[in-house]
């Protein structure tokens, strides 16, 4: 199975959305006023914003209106086009995570989002790539979260520092940087607590694990990775809001796609914040976590 194969398979709920929609609205040929704003009207239930939606009618209103439409294809390869035309340029794949050793890179994201497996399927790619890797559990809230990182760090044979629940979360991430100087280590995963991104205390023990990389070395972290799980549809967006507060975040991860009908969600975000995605997550597989691409993202979402 090729990417858009896959890519086919992994967003078929959010692209039925886009297809079966806009097959039943273009079932008659001439385009008018009433016609777009349903255009308009599924493109905002796709989650892809309000913004990206009025955006593509008034695209769509230039080129079309008036004109008489050979079939939902043509609608269908407007849209893929006009897509992969607002992702293009968001694009950073996962091997360009890795700057020189060591590269620090920390993760966040909210629970349940998918972060800690998402750590270790990344691990695994540069893993592949006979980079040495360590975890850092610096998310000390849940033991779970711990035990969880730990058996990912033996599944790919990676390091791994922990502390005991309830320490220090900045703690956890000075020992992780420690060790990864001293021992050579080419990559060092830092796992956050999953803020809840309204609960103040979490987020100040948040940007104190800044505060610590940055004494230790002014270059700390060289990514901030935030992971976002795509069922969440526009919550996404103010998950992007408050952990740019803290600090300055260089790329998004995208999972649960295979389980959304929201993956129009990226459009909105990409919009937005002007973030790059680096890979979407497609499954529970170490092998269902792909670097993003726009023309194959956009062709898989409208299945054009």
């Amino acid at each position: 199975m090729n990417l858009l194969d896959k890519f086919k398979v992994g967003l078929a709920k959010s692209s039925k959305k886009f297809s079966v929609g806009f097959k039943d609205l273009f079932s008659k040929k001439t385009i008018d006023q009433n016609l777009l704003d349903q255009f308009e009207e599924l493109l905002i239930q796709a989650d892809v914003g309000v913004e990206v939606a009025s955006n593509l009618k008034e695209e769509f209103k230039k080129e079309k209106i008036g004109k008489e439409i050979k079939d939902e294809k043509e609608i269908l390869n407007f849209l893929s086009e006009k897509v992969a035309q607002i992702l293009t340029g968001h694009e950073k794949k996962i091997e360009e995570l890795y700057k020189n050793s060591p590269t620090i890179i920390v993760v966040s994201g909210v629970n349940g989002v998918g972060k800690t497996t998402t750590i270790g399927k990344v691990g695994k790619f540069f893993k592949n790539q006979n980079k040495k890797i360590v975890f850092g559990a610096a998310d000390t809230f849940r033991a779970a979260a711990i035990d969880q990182l730990e058996l990912w760090a033996k599944k790919i044979g990676a390091n791994f520092i922990k502390s005991e629940q309830g320490t220090d979360p900045a703690s956890v991430a000075y020992k992780t940087v420690k060790f990864t100087e001293e021992n050579k280590i080419d990559l060092a995963f830092i796992d956050t607590a999953g803020r809840l991104q309204n609960k103040k205390n979490l987020m100040d023990e948040y940007k104190k694990i800044f505060n610590v990389l940055k004494k230790i070395n002014p270059d700390y972290p060289h990514e901030t990775i935030l992971v976002l799980d795509a069922t969440t549809g526009q919550n996404a967006l103010n998950q992007v809001e408050e952990f740019k507060k803290i600090a300055k975040l260089t790329g998004l991860i995208i999972t649960k796609l295979d389980s959304s009908a929201k993956g129009g969600i990226i459009l909105s975000i990409c919009k937005k914040y002007s973030l790059p995605i680096i890979a979407v997550g497609m499954g529970e597989k170490e092998t269902d976590l792909h670097s993003f691409d726009a023309n194959t993202f956009s062709k898989a979402l409208v299945q054009s």
